[in-house]
């Protein structure tokens, strides 16, 4: 016999992100305008963050606004360790707290391996790995607290094939993964969900390895995906309670073959 409780359970909505408060990493990138757009058409406040394109940052605030949303344009070099609390203080100051986390920014630099010096190497973690973790740490006490709480760090596909980037970018990436699976089980009894996104070969983000014409032999789809398929997958991952500790592969098909 099904008692109230978990009939309630099976029939209540998937929970909404109206009204609720986004930061979004990298928010100029094609991806990450495209998030912070899909973000507020479902209702949520955004704070987006930039590295050094203002203007940029300052046309997808103009954008919300005209159509009656609300945003705000952070710049952050996620370079140095004190930038995520900082972005935090700031968005929390302005618009309360944070109850989305959708750790988008990411530094792409192809190189030869053997070329890749420590200082390269160590720059690549600060930015791809090592600022997700510090924005998730900073962040998830609240979340915890309020027992609502969405993360979505935004991997690639080299996480799971290596990639041509570089050793340094696939690592990164699949670091991610590991933090996502670490965070995930933890926070999951306080409402708190943690996943990973893995796109690969997106077209409008300035991260394409290569002549996009010959890139298409690879995508067994046989184009190249779009930003707003990518924000179409993280909406749908983030208004999900029900799913966690997963890493989702955005990719035409490319992986696994």
């Amino acid at each position: 016999m099904t008692d109230n409780h978990e009939l309630m359970s099976v029939t209540t909505p998937l929970a909404g992100l109206d009204g609720r408060v986004a930061l979004v990493t990298g928010g100029t990138g094609g991806i990450g305008r495209a998030l912070v757009k899909a973000l507020v058409t479902e209702g949520a406040t955004v704070a987006l963050s930039y590295g050094t394109q203002a203007k940029v940052a300052e046309e997808i605030v103009a954008e919300v606004r005209a159509i009656g949303g609300r945003a705000i344009a952070v710049q952050a070099d996620l370079r140095h360790p004190s930038t995520p609390a900082a972005i935090i203080t700031e968005v929390e100051a302005a618009l309360g707290a944070v109850d989305i986390l959708v750790s988008n920014a990411g530094l792409a630099r192809v190189q030869p391996w053997g070329d890749i010096s420590v200082e390269n190497f160590d720059e690549m973690v600060a930015v791809n790995l090592r600022a997700p973790f510090l924005l998730a740490q900073r962040t998830v006490p609240g979340m915890r607290d309020r027992r609502f709480g969405r993360i979505l760090f935004i991997s690639s596909v080299a996480a799971f094939t290596g990639g041509i980037v570089g050793p340094h970018y696939a690592a990164s990436k699949a670091g991610l993964h590991g933090l996502t699976h670490f965070l995930a089980g933890r926070l999951a009894p306080f409402g708190v969900t943690v996943n990973a996104l893995a796109p690969a070969l997106i077209a409008e983000t300035g991260m394409l390895p290569g002549d996009p014409h010959q890139l298409l032999e690879q995508i067994p789809v046989g184009k190249l995906g779009r930003p707003v398929e990518v924000a179409d997958l993280a909406l749908a991952i983030l208004r999900n309670p029900y799913l966690t500790n997963q890493v989702l592969s955005l990719d035409g098909g490319m992986y696994p073959r």
